[in-house]
């Protein structure tokens, strides 16, 4: 007998949402593609098979289905985005992360939303992505690396030197 992988939905709800929004942004279009995501797991619980994974790492391989599926609306110009935002104290720090992150290739963008936003670890993405589990984190730490040099201006030399090496490998798998 199967056990219901959304017996305790409240904890997977808030995962599967911070991963839609770490990926497409927070708001009503995350809320969407969250409500599309449970929607699709009710239609398909009984497909769920606990060999193959957590009920949330389940539901993270449906949101990126859901993801997938919408329609791309237009990216606003830089002058659009700065226009809606209004800056208050912490606000600039994490428009900063975000723009950091926006700037990565896609697939580093996914595995940024899958360990952050989904809260996922290292062996749940390498499952979600049908990877090795040590080529994940090693993406991860190329990553982590990456965006330090970018938003920490006072790196240490001797580790800007070796991080910049890492820039010049995809951290992407």
């Amino acid at each position: 007998m199967r056990r219901d992988p959304l017996a305790s939905p409240d904890g997977l709800i808030r995962r599967v949402y911070a991963y839609v929004a770490y990926t497409i942004g927070d708001g009503p279009d995350a809320e969407d593609v969250t409500s599309e995501t449970f929607v699709r797991a009710v239609r398909y619980r009984s497909s769920y098979d606990p060999s193959k994974g957590s009920p949330a790492t389940w539901l993270v391989g449906i949101a990126r289905r859901c993801i997938a599926d919408r329609p791309r609306p237009p990216e606003p110009t830089d002058a659009e985005s700065l226009d809606t935002v209004d800056i208050h104290e912490g606000r600039a720090d994490m428009l900063t992360v975000r723009a950091a992150v926006a700037r990565l290739p896609e697939r580093d963008r996914e595995l940024v939303a899958l360990r952050y936003g989904a809260d996922l670890t290292a062996r749940q993405i390498a499952e979600e992505l049908g990877l090795q589990t040590n080529a994940v984190e090693v993406a991860l730490h190329r990553l982590h690396r990456k965006l330090r040099l970018e938003l920490e201006p006072d790196f240490r030399p001797e580790n800007r030197r070796e991080a910049r090496k890492d820039l010049d490998a995809p951290a992407g798998i």
